[in-house]
Formats: C-alpha cells, sequence, structure tokens
C-alpha cells in the first residue's frame, strides 16, 4: 500500500470521526515543581497538568482534608478536651495545654492558618475518638465523597510516614470539595487571627505568602502550605477573577521559592487564557445519525483562542485544551421524533397489509363454497 493511499485512509478516519486526533499545543508554562496542576475550581476542567498523577507525599496539605472531614463530621460550637497526646505531636503547633477546652472552630482555625500538628490531633480524637479511628475514617470519606483514587493518610497532619501519600490531582478534587462549604472556604482564606489561649496570646498569621501579599499576586482567595524533608515544599492555592476560579497545586518543589514561582506562573496563565461558557440545554450535538443533548446547562472552561469540541461515539462532550481533553460531559440520547413516525407508519402499513391478505382469503374462501354449490344443485 502506498503512502499516499495510507494517508487518504487515516483522513477519511478522521472526517468520518472514527479517531480523535489532537494536535497537541505545549503550554507556555514552565514548572519546575516535580508534579502541578491547575484546575478549574468550578468546572474541575483541568488546565495544566505535570505529572498529577504521580503519588508524593503531601505534607502539612493533608490538613485541607483534614478540615473539611471534621467540618462535615462535626459541630464547630464543640468543645474539645485537648489530650496528651495532642500536646506531645511534634512539629509547627499552635501550643495547645494537656486540658485546655478549645472550641473546634478555633481549632481548625489553628490547623490550617498557622499549621498545628496539636490541633489537628484534637480534631481527629475528637471526631473519632482517637487517631487510629480517624485514619480509617477520613480514607473512606475521601474516597467515597470527594472521588479520590490514589491517596491514602496515616495521620491527620501530614507528618512523614511512606504509607501517606496522595497525587496533586487528587488534592485538586479535595481542595475543591472544600471550598464548596462556606466555613472551610472562610478559615482558607483568613490572613492573620487573634489567638488566645492556656498558654499564649498573640496574633496568627497565615504562612502562604502569595495569600498575605508578600508576593503581590491579584485575585488569591486562599492556600496553604507544607514541608517535610521527604515531601520537600507543596502548595496549594486558590484564586478568582471575573472569568474563573482557580485551584493550583504544586507538590515536591526544591524551594519555597521554587514552589511559589511556579503557583504565579500557573494562576497568571489560568487568569490569562481561560473564560466560562454555558452549554445550554436545548443546544443539540449530533454524530453518527444520533443526536444528543445535556441534561442540564453545563458551565464548561475554554481557551480563550484554542479549545475545540468532541463528541464521542458514546455520547461523551469533550473539551479539548492544548490538545488535551480537559473536561469530559456525558450527554443524553435523543430518539428524533420523525423516526416515532415512520415507525407508526410502518406499523400501519404492515397491518393494513395483513387486513388485505386475510380479505383475499376471505373473498377466495366464498367463491369456492359458491362454486361447490353450484356443482351440486346441477348434480340434483
Amino acid at each position: 500500500m502506498s503512502k499516499l493511499v495510507s494517508f487518504f485512509i487515516i483522513l477519511m478516519l478522521i472526517l468520518s470521526n472514527q479517531v480523535n486526533v489532537y494536535a497537541a499545543k505545549k503550554p507556555t508554562v514552565e514548572i519546575k515543581s516535580e508534579a502541578a496542576v491547575l484546575v478549574d475550581s468550578e468546572t474541575g476542567a483541568i488546565l495544566y497538568n505535570k505529572n498529577g498523577n504521580e503519588r508524593l507525599y503531601p505534607a502539612s496539605l493533608t490538613k485541607i482534608a483534614t478540615a473539611i472531614y471534621a467540618i462535615e463530621h462535626g459541630n464547630i460550637d464543640d468543645v474539645v478536651t485537648v489530650s496528651a497526646r495532642a500536646v506531645k505531636e511534634e512539629g509547627t503547633r499552635v501550643y495547645l495545654v494537656e486540658g485546655e477546652r478549645v472550641p473546634l472552630e478555633k481549632l481548625i482555625q489553628g490547623m490550617l492558618i498557622n499549621s498545628g500538628n496539636d490541633a489537628a490531633v484534637a480534631i481527629a480524637e475528637h471526631i473519632d475518638g482517637s487517631v487510629e479511628q480517624f485514619v480509617d475514617n477520613i480514607n473512606k470519606y475521601l474516597a467515597e465523597n470527594v472521588g479520590v483514587s490514589d491517596t491514602h493518610v496515616t495521620n491527620p497532619n501530614g507528618l512523614f510516614n511512606e504509607n501517606h501519600y496522595t497525587t496533586a490531582l487528587d488534592l485538586a478534587l479535595i481542595t475543591n470539595y472544600a471550598k464548596k462549604n462556606p466555613v472551610f472556604s472562610e478559615i482558607f482564606g483568613t490572613i492573620e487571627l487573634g489567638w488566645s489561649s492556656e498558654s499564649w496570646e498573640t496574633k496568627l498569621l497565615t504562612h502562604h505568602r502569595l495569600l498575605k501579599g508578600e508576593i503581590p499576586v491579584d485575585g488569591i482567595t486562599g492556600g496553604k502550605t507544607g514541608f517535610v524533608n521527604e515531601s520537600k515544599h507543596t502548595l496549594a492555592t486558590t484564586a478568582e477573577n471575573e472569568n474563573v476560579k482557580l485551584t493550583a497545586i504544586v507538590l515536591k518543589a526544591d524551594s519555597s521559592k521554587v514552589s511559589y514561582n511556579d503557583t504565579v506562573k500557573l494562576i497568571e496563565y489560568g487568569f490569562s487564557s481561560f473564560k466560562h461558557r454555558i452549554i445550554k440545554q436545548n443546544e443539540r450535538f449530533t454524530v453518527h445519525k444520533k443526536e444528543y443533548y445535556p441534561k442540564n446547562d453545563i458551565l464548561i472552561t475554554e481557551h480563550i483562542n484554542t479549545s475545540d469540541e468532541n463528541i464521542t461515539e458514546q455520547g461523551i462532550l469533550e473539551i479539548v485544551n492544548n490538545g488535551q481533553v480537559s473536561q469530559s460531559i456525558q450527554l443524553e440520547v435523543k430518539e428524533p421524533k420523525q423516526i416515532k413516525v415512520k415507525k407508526e407508519k410502518l406499523l400501519s402499513s404492515e397491518q393494513s397489509s395483513i387486513n388485505i391478505f386475510y380479505g383475499i382469503i376471505v373473498f377466495a374462501l366464498a367463491g369456492l363454497l359458491i362454486g361447490v354449490r353450484k356443482r351440486l344443485m346441477k348434480k340434483q
């Protein structure tokens, strides 16, 4: 087979929608961290992905999961009695005292804003009775409620354990899920908070440099930092402008500077390159003589210059950005009305034919009987 014939066969397959080929365009974002993703917080569209499915150590980004789990499974007005185990937890703390009674909401604030490992343990023990039971329950919760597939935690705060891992894409899912809760969203975006406890009085200040404005980027709405030696630097950030809402996750950056530089690049790329559009419920898509439609109005994220749409044979609407499928929506199939009409006409026609056939038989039998009667009469 000649190369020319092969070319035309491939071309015909593409034009007939049997093969989906996208010309991948390299994003103008150069990321140094081991893994990074940029996701639309509202639509879930994946706008940038570098090693997003690689299992890595999240460090204190774990506290995003602990916070939303506690908010959904506890009462933020509950008063928590701090245990000896919580007080002895290593790493960053809010310096709780054994026996101290602290509102659950305040512990969540201390955990997210000041990254208090002691507060995280106190929360876990209050919600589930022990850290061990908390670990069992939150892993089920993250899989069943949030929909993660490559995340497993062994503690509520992110201290290193080789079995404590996640991915950048899973963390984006967790953050987007949590952001839908107004209590979480408010705490996640808090820059400073007055803190009064038995051991000290101070002002908690977020560790996230973008959120507190040390690195000027417009539109930052929330963030959490993380670091242990094994995970290196991790960073979760949310931001929004008039066009899109974004979630940026950066994992395993060699330095804090790299994690912030990568995050700024991602957010600026998202703000400058993407916008929202609504696909209306009454829009119709046809592929191979089948008609599909969205069950409801659908919000999609598209590149301002290069987005494409494709319908698969299974009726899945794919939004393609930079040559990659960033969003997939299952459409409903609609049988055209004219097909039903044709079927009804066909059935009516078939019935008429049957009636005519039976009429002919009856007429023939009647004729036969008349003939037989005439012969009998002649014999008489």
